[in-house]
């Protein structure tokens, strides 16, 4: 089969395209030929040797993968050969086959298409746990979601809108905060943090947001903070703009605000059948209509590179996908 290979570390451009060996399935897994798979921001840290969990080189990148089942091994029991599903894995899904656990794996409806399905993988999978299980967000309540028209951030509008709430989305450029509007957003910003308290605030008449998605750190947090609703939750899911300023706990004590970390992965890994809910919700979600998975590019898998290289430029409005040319 082919795969796109890290070898060594490096930038997107030192990813390399190789024939490889079929994986070959073990007790508990199925054997997916790939058709999708999607571009995380996480997979450059990946490509270039700062990501968290590493695994030994060579490997493939990708985190997603959308497919079919060709071949179950022993103990399977909830899939079978012809399933349509979508894998959610740490690596290797950017490649024609990949063997996964079962228990990481989640049926696909028939309205939703390969690329769709990749893409919603771990952006709706880290906006779903944010909003709900972190953030526990009620219908009414006032959302502000950072990031808006990237990968989690469009996922966040998207899931916020269709649970009820109210939602503020902070984008980089014009671009995005139109695509932000076009997946729901009730009040769009492109403040730069100099204005961002302000700015929240009044588009809150002064209370503040009740509950933030948090991808962009720095700056940018500092002045979220300070915009907050009492007894309000923010849950941090990255540091995009590069700044990691220290947290005033000054600040989050006197509006009794909650300050949480959300590592999607994780759950993958601790709580799989809580990973299969939410990703099953989502992809019944995008089934109804619901939601969008704003596939923005699709690449073949020989230009995996080049797909890298177009999410760290930032031109990315929504998510970029791979595919294999199967079907």
């Amino acid at each position: 089969m082919r795969a796109a290979l890290v070898r060594e570390f490096g930038s997107p451009a030192e990813l390399v395209i190789e024939e490889v060996p079929d994986p070959v399935t073990g007790p508990g897994e199925v054997l997916i030929q790939i058709c999708s798979a999607s571009v995380n921001f996480p997979d450059l840290l990946v490509v270039d040797g700062t990501y968290q969990h590493l695994p030994t080189r060579p490997f493939s990148p990708g985190k997603d993968a959308a497919g079919r089942v060709i071949a179950i091994g022993e103990g399977v029991t909830r899939l079978g050969v012809g399933d349509r599903v979508l894998a959610l894995v740490e690596y290797g899904g950017y490649a024609e086959k990949i063997a996964v656990r079962e228990e990481f794996v989640v049926g696909l409806p028939d309205a939703v298409d390969y690329a769709s399905a990749a893409a919603s993988g771990l952006v709706y999978s880290t906006a779903h746990f944010g909003l709900r299980r972190r953030g526990g967000v009620k219908a009414g309540e006032t959302v502000l979601v950072t990031g808006a028209g990237g990968g989690v951030g469009s996922a966040a509008v998207q899931l916020a809108k269709a649970w009820g709430a109210r939602v503020i989305a902070l984008a980089h450029d014009d671009d995005r905060a139109e695509l932000a509007r076009h997946q729901g957003a009730d009040v769009v910003l492109t403040s730069p943090p100099e204005t961002l308290r302000d700015d929240i605030l009044a588009a809150t008449d002064g209370r503040g947001a009740d509950l933030v998605i948090e991808v962009l750190g720095g700056d940018y947090l500092t002045q979220i903070i300070r915009a907050t609703a009492w007894e309000g939750r923010i849950v941090i899911v990255g540091f995009a703009s590069g700044g990691q300023n220290p947290i005033k706990p000054g600040h989050v004590l006197v509006k009794s605000i909650s300050l949480v970390g959300l590592q999607s992965s994780d759950y993958r890994d601790r709580d799989p059948a809580a990973m299969r809910d939410a990703a099953a919700e989502v992809l019944d979600l995008l089934a109804q209509g619901r939601l969008d998975a704003s596939v923005d590019t699709v690449y073949p898998l020989e230009k995996a590179g080049d797909a890298l290289q177009h999410v760290l430029d930032g031109k990315v409005r929504g998510k970029v996908v791979l595919t294999t040319g199967l079907d």
